[in-house]
């Protein structure tokens, strides 16, 4: 039987298999990020095949992403995938509307799942692409700690919030000159430069309720911007949420000045924690990083569709 859970009454059914995120789910559930018709199960009697789950914003109608799937990892390998193939075909179907988009998928895995849960973590991956998904990009998630030194500032570059939201678009279509980021890249296939730099203003920095006084622009001592930062917090953490250097001001170590600001920033304003994410293809954002102290304390695998269609076609509604 594939179908939704029934509420909040069921989350131990839907807990029986383990993710990271299990922990969350019930403070998902009361904030609405998550709804009870989002998460769907793949029963045999009361024997858990697989699961799906995807998290939205509170109050809107469409997920943002799928970001539970799991298996019965002790099933035989074509019943676990056949399970897990009808559980997000059908629960897709019912969840989202026709000839749209399917939001993306994400996993956290260790640093090593390559070498400690490559299997497991491939099964999901088989089940999504038999649904028309592909592999995006995989990044690399970090973490800085209290008492983890700071970089003092250096005196090259000064810093100032973020004037007019007009100023910030002004940067953020420029920096996507070049960028190595692969999620600006697929946009850039869809859309201009300009057009990117709004969206992900509009759908997830202006949603921030951290104060905006909170964002900088590098500046050269001469008022020339370099670069800018975005410490905010989300629902979970304090978070670096979006770092970039111009492109006539790369290569010259500048965004480890710049992470320096927004991590003292928060760290300032008491952040048990700082979380942050580049992909794996950005070596001088990670190195950024691993010079501030940040920590790689996980990986994370993001998978996306076309629009639906192809794999999702004739799907029936009725997970």
């Amino acid at each position: 039987m594939v179908r939704p859970i029934a509420g909040r009454e069921e989350l131990d059914i839907f807990t029986r298999l383990p993710y990271t995120l299990n922990g969350e789910l019930a403070d998902d559930l009361t904030a609405g990020r998550r709804r009870p018709d989002w998460m769907w199960v793949a029963l045999r009697g009361d024997h858990l095949l697989a699961r799906a789950a995807w998290w939205g914003r509170t109050g809107e109608a469409v997920p943002l992403s799928l970001d539970v799937l799991d298996l019965d990892d002790s099933a035989p390998a074509s019943a676990r995938l056949d399970a897990g193939e009808q559980l997000v075909r059908t629960a897709m179907a019912a969840i989202l509307p026709s000839a749209t988009r399917p939001p993306e998928y994400s996993r956290f895995v260790p640093p090593d799942w390559r070498e400690t849960t490559a299997r497991a973590v491939e099964d999901r991956m088989t089940v999504l692409e038999r649904t028309g998904a592909r592999l995006l990009v995989e990044r690399l998630r970090w973490e800085w700690r209290p008492g983890t030194p700071i970089q003092a500032p250096t005196g090259r570059l000064t810093f100032r919030p973020v004037g007019a939201a007009e100023e910030l678009l002004t940067l953020m279509t420029a920096v996507l000159e070049g960028t190595l980021d692969a999620h600006s890249r697929d946009d850039l296939t869809r859309m201009s430069a300009r057009e990117a730099a709004v969206s992900h203003y509009e759908d997830e920095l202006e949603r921030y309720t951290t104060p905006r006084d909170w964002w900088r622009v590098a500046t050269l001592p001469g008022g020339d911007p370099v670069g800018f930062v975005i410490p905010a917090r989300n629902a979970y953490n304090p978070v670096i949420a979006y770092l970039a250097v111009l492109p006539e001001h790369r290569g010259k170590g500048y965004a480890g000045d710049i992470l320096a600001e927004g991590t003292r920033l928060l760290a300032e304003r008491g952040a048990a924690r700082i979380r942050a994410s580049t992909d794996v293809g950005n070596p001088p954002m990670s190195q950024a990083f691993r010079r501030a102290g940040y920590a790689n304390y996980e990986r994370q695998l993001n998978m996306t569709w076309g629009r639906r269609g192809g794999g999702l076609s004739g799907v029936a509604a009725g997970a």
